[in-house]
């Protein structure tokens, strides 16, 4: 009954129980039970007597038939099902438990995750319908060493579906977030399942900041944006979506045949931290020096006492000094 009751409490305007019971079938009771379950989500619901329910500013719900219109024909071809599901822990979670049930190109949507989760195990803020958290499901040959690079040409394909909607001044931040005025915008989390040496399916887990509650920003440890503070105005998340994959299949397409190398270029161009003095974390020690950019597998390229060090992956991370 949740769906049906937020896709009439959408508009923000006041719906009355007694109305809303009506539309859905279901007694008063009924529904006040139920916006006590979507208020437990973290969704502000305002309940004034003798007016009924609003949800103030109304919600931006993902609707399947709104994305799949919005995509290329070539784009909607190459997948194979879109999963809308409404609270899960975790697209990546769905994603990895169903990769070899529902195969190569599948999608999988949420409007919010009890247990997103960034790199590094780090818990990624996901509050319900604010923001847009997804998992693409793909599948490559000649093992992990090809995908070497994969989260670089993933964030490439982020900026170019972002600048579809006129979104500038977006960089990217060794090896997976994306920055805006330095601040972070969105973050890519990869995962692999299967052959190390041969076939493999890797789960590209993206989340992206659109509209984020004040409440939910409190727990965030780091400097943020979204894009409502970006455009002036938070952009329609089916549409947002739909231009995100426009761009990042025919990228994991091209960098199944030809890898990182051919998106080096552009990757350089929006690096957020080019010719900066930067701090590695490398575990237990940390390295300080210039970034000199990536090389072609995508290997971070560090200058430090007159020489030229590549890091890769894996539990590096980044700071600016």
């Amino acid at each position: 009954m949740i769906e049906p009751l937020l896709a009439v409490l959408a508009d923000g305007k006041f719906h009355s129980g007694q109305a809303l019971g009506k539309v859905l079938g279901v007694s008063r009771s009924a529904i006040w039970k139920q916006i006590k379950t979507i208020e437990e989500s973290g969704l502000e619901i305002y309940s004034v007597k003798g007016r009924g329910y609003r949800i103030p500013g109304g919600l931006d719900l993902l609707h399947r038939e709104l994305i799949e219109e919005a995509l290329e024909p070539e784009v909607s071809d190459a997948l194979n099902l879109i999963d809308l599901s409404l609270i899960i822990p975790s697209t990546n979670a769905k994603a990895m438990e169903a990769v070899y049930r529902d195969g190569h190109g599948s999608l999988y949507l949420a409007e919010q995750q009890t247990s997103g989760r960034g790199r590094r195990g780090r818990s990624w803020a996901s509050p319900f319908a604010s923001n847009l958290y997804f998992s693409l499901a793909w599948q490559f040959s000649n093992g992990a060493a090809a995908l070497e690079g994969l989260s670089l040409a993933v964030g490439v394909a982020l900026i170019r579906g972002l600048a579809r909607l006129g979104i500038e001044d977006v960089e990217v931040k060794w090896p997976n977030d994306l920055l805006w005025r330095g601040r972070k915008l969105a973050g890519v989390l990869l995962e692999m399942s299967g052959d190390a040496a041969g076939d493999c399916f890797v789960v590209i887990g993206v989340g992206i900041n659109v509209k984020m509650p004040e409440a939910a920003a409190e727990a965030i440890d780091q400097p943020w944006v979204d894009l409502q503070q970006a455009l002036g105005v938070a952009p329609s998340r089916n549409r947002l979506l739909a231009e995100l994959i426009n761009e990042l299949v025919p990228v994991l397409q091209q960098f199944s045949e030809e890898g990182f190398a051919v998106f080096r270029d552009e990757w350089q161009a929006v690096n957020a931290h080019h010719n900066q003095v930067i701090s590695l974390n490398l575990g237990n020690r940390q390295e300080l020096g210039v970034c000199r950019g990536v090389d072609q597998a995508g290997a971070l390229l560090l200058e430090a006492d007159g020489g030229l060090q590549a890091y890769h992956g894996g539990e590096v991370s980044v700071r600016l000094v």
